[in-house]
């Protein structure tokens, strides 16, 4: 394929997704057809993940590093492609927790300003009532199944007399909570970290949860494809970072 065959390809599917440049004149001339080009073309189009799970990986990466305007149009986008506003929060609050809560509180509010501006409510959803003690055992009983050995090696080492100052409180509300909460699928949840480990540089991390995508039955495509998503959002250095970890640990 060509690179203009590429160009208007990718312009084609930007405009599908909501996502054209504003009407307002370009600021540096070029970068729309790069955009066009590169992200849309060779990357958004490419097989192997969805484009509802390409933009569960996107908004991965600008919820943490708060892009709001940018995200602004991509949680437009997202409920376009059917997402619910109840997922694209719990997007942001998970990436929220490897970026900090902060971002997804700040991220929540752009989501918000979209959802009214559609006229939709947000379902609250159950109450979340469980005792620290359920949410400590089912967190452990969820860290085992996705990282086997692993979840209790390095900084999750039992009895670390440095890291157990924090690391508790990662399970219970890390595993034990923010998991177990509606709207996403396991599957979902595996990419979004798989996506926020790798556009926020956290190599140790992504090494770890990129072998438990796999347990968790994400194929060795999707993963490799969450990263590449992340290129043009947090940097190709970072993803191809990340795809080096991959070609190790994969």
């Amino acid at each position: 394929m060509t690179r203009k065959q590429l160009r208007a390809g990718g312009q084609e599917l930007r405009q599908k997704l909501g996502l054209e440049r504003r009407a307002a004149p370009e600021a540096l001339p070029g970068l729309d057809d790069l955009m066009a080009e590169v992200a849309y073309g060779s990357i958004w189009d490419r097989p192997g993940l969805s484009h509802a799970d390409r933009m569960i990986c996107t908004i991965a990466v600008l919820g943490p590093l708060e892009r709001h305007a940018e995200l602004e149009r991509h949680v437009a986008s997202a409920l376009d492609l059917g997402l619910k506003p109840e997922a694209i929060l719990e997007v942001l609050l998970q990436a929220g927790l490897y970026g900090g809560f902060i971002t997804a509180e700040s991220g929540s509010q752009v989501a918000a300003k979209v959802f009214a501006a559609r006229g939709l409510k947000v379902n609250p959803g159950p109450p979340r009532d469980a005792s620290s003690e359920d949410l400590d055992k089912r967190g452990a009983e969820l860290m085992g199944e996705l990282h086997g050995a692993r979840g209790t090696q390095g900084y999750a080492a039992p009895g670390n007399p440095i890291t157990g100052q924090l690391y508790p409180a990662a399970i219970r509300y890390g595993y034990g909570e923010l998991w177990f909460r509606p709207g996403l699928e396991r599957r979902q949840r595996l990419l979004i970290a798989v996506a926020a480990f790798t556009g926020l540089g956290l190599e140790s991390q992504l090494t770890k949860f990129s072998q438990s995508a796999l347990n968790a039955g994400l194929t060795r495509e999707e993963i490799v494809e969450a990263v590449i998503q992340t290129g043009p959002y947090s940097g190709f250095p970072r993803a191809l970072n990340g795809l080096a970890i991959l070609s190790q640990v994969l």
